[in-house]
């Protein structure tokens, strides 16, 4: 059964909404996990099926359940807050694929750095009020300029999961 997405605006809703990161550290035998509370969002569908929008990121709203920890990735050695307050995913555009699949092509901001980022999410739901999408991808967290790293502690991708429910604004 494939789910129709109605055109018009979107907006995010936060209450519904969750991003999470996972990271291996000590080596790859430990994961550090945290939840961003604070998220934001929008986006628009056309009469052709395309979507653009973006996600909005309160950097120093990570939470791993380890204050000192999170005092540390919202330091200048990780997210830098103070500087990047916000961390961004514009979608230039999102298509269906096969299924309930939609192939999304956007541009990730982190630390003011923005890369190309390219991820495959699940439409869940859908009527004409709300939608809902799940998806996982892979950030090489060097190319945003976060190298710190000790003693080769922290290799490896970041994964970045989200749970993202809009709501239908207009028609």
């Amino acid at each position: 059964m494939t789910v129709t997405v109605e055109t018009g605006l979107w907006q995010l809703d936060p209450t519904a909404s969750a991003v999470a990161v996972r990271h291996k550290t000590f080596w790859g035998l430990v994961a550090v996990k945290g939840t961003f509370a604070g998220v934001t969002g929008r986006g628009e569908v056309t009469a052709d099926g395309a979507a653009t929008g973006s996600v909005t990121i309160d950097a120093s709203s990570l939470d791993t359940r380890n204050k000192k920890r999170d005092e540390h990735l919202r330091s200048a050695d990780f997210f830098d807050a103070a500087n990047h307050p916000e961390i961004t995913f514009a979608v230039r555009g999102a298509e269906r694929g096969p299924g309930e699949a939609v192939h999304v092509d956007g541009q990730l901001t982190v630390r003011g750095i923005s890369r190309p980022q390219q991820a495959t999410a699940k439409l869940v739901s859908a009527d004409a009020d709300g939608l809902t999408l799940e998806v996982e991808f892979t950030v090489v967290r060097e190319e945003f300029g976060i190298t710190f790293n000790q003693m080769g502690m922290m290799g490896g991708p970041t994964t970045v999961t989200a749970t993202l429910r809009f709501t239908r604004t207009t028609a």
